[in-house]
Parts: structure tokens; sequence; C-alpha cells
């Protein structure tokens, strides 16, 4: 199984071979993970955002049509389980911020993620989630703009322009303006 590539590992696969499903696991979970770790800047959210996709690609390997690579329609899969994973996120932290504050109970951070967020937090967090999410692709996943703008649902245009205003925002502050 090794050998096969990726379009072999996944025909075999869809017809119901667990070690082909392995292999293919085994060679883009990082890819998941590390994707899922640039989105969220958290790798014990990756953790579980990478968990879910495997779930997730069991049940819709057999979706992939091969109208673009593998590991682009994979990305789309991971983006968006971070995205369901973020909105879950957010309306579980008003609940538990309201119910926490009327208990009495507030658990520090941990800091396990600190050290390794810490670049990732100075230079894209302040970008609104869009931004970010093309960032992440565009940077971080190196897919071209093409892909990302697919995976995004923008034209490629969109992504462009976006990374065009990721690249103002985050440009060093010049000290010129006396």
């Amino acid at each position: 199984m090794a050998d096969a590539d990726d379009a072999d590992l996944i025909s075999v696969a869809i017809a119901g071979n667990r070690d082909a499903f392995a292999e293919l696991l085994r060679r883009h979970y990082d890819r998941i993970h590390g994707l899922a770790w640039q989105l969220t800047g958290s790798r014990t959210d990756a953790d579980d955002i990478a968990q879910d996709v495997c779930c997730i690609l069991a049940e819709k390997l057999p979706a992939f049509r091969g109208d673009a690579r593998f590991t682009t329609w994979l990305c789309s899969i991971v983006l968006n389980a971070c995205r369901d994973f973020r909105r879950r996120r957010s309306a579980f932290s008003r609940f538990t911020g309201r119910l926490s504050v009327m208990a009495g109970l507030a658990q520090p951070p941990d800091g396990r993620d600190l050290y390794d967020a810490i670049w990732i937090e100075s230079a894209i967090a302040r970008l609104k989630p869009e931004l970010r999410d093309t960032a992440v692709l565009v940077a971080g996943q190196q897919l071209t703009h093409a892909e990302a703008a697919q995976l995004l649902g923008i034209a490629e245009a969109t992504v462009s322009w976006r990374m065009h205003e990721i690249r103002r925002q985050l440009a060093p502050k010049s000290g010129a303006d006396d």
C-alpha cells in the first residue's frame, strides 16, 4: 500500500479496504493537523479537529470526484471543520462564560500552546477570520489563489485582494510619519 499513489488508494479505500484508508490517513494526517493548527492557533484544538476530520473523511471519501487535487479537497474538509468548530466554540463559550461568572468558576489558560502560538497570534490574530483563513491556505498550505478561491467559495481576484490586504496590514509600520 505504501507504494500506491493517492488515486489508487482512494479507489481501493472506497471499495472498503481499511489498509488503503489507513495509508491515506498516514500520508495526509500531518497536513490535516497542521492546517487545523494554523487555522485555530491551538495544538489541542487541532488534535480534536484532526480526529473529527479523519471520521468525516471516512464518510466523505466516496464523494471525492477528482475535480481537484486530493490535497485541495482535503483542505476544504479541514477548513469547513475549523469553521464548524469556531461556531460551536463561540456559542459554547458564550454559554460557559455566563455560567462561569454565575458560578464563580474561572479556569486560567493552561499555557501549553503559549510558546508554539506566539508567532501566530502576533502576526495574524488581528486579522478578520476571512483574511486569516485566506492567509493560512495560501501562505501556510501553499495553495494557489485559484485553489484557495475554490475552497473559500470566492473569486480568485478576491483571494488576490485579500493577500494584498494581509500584506498591507501585517507590514511593519514605518516611523516616517514625522
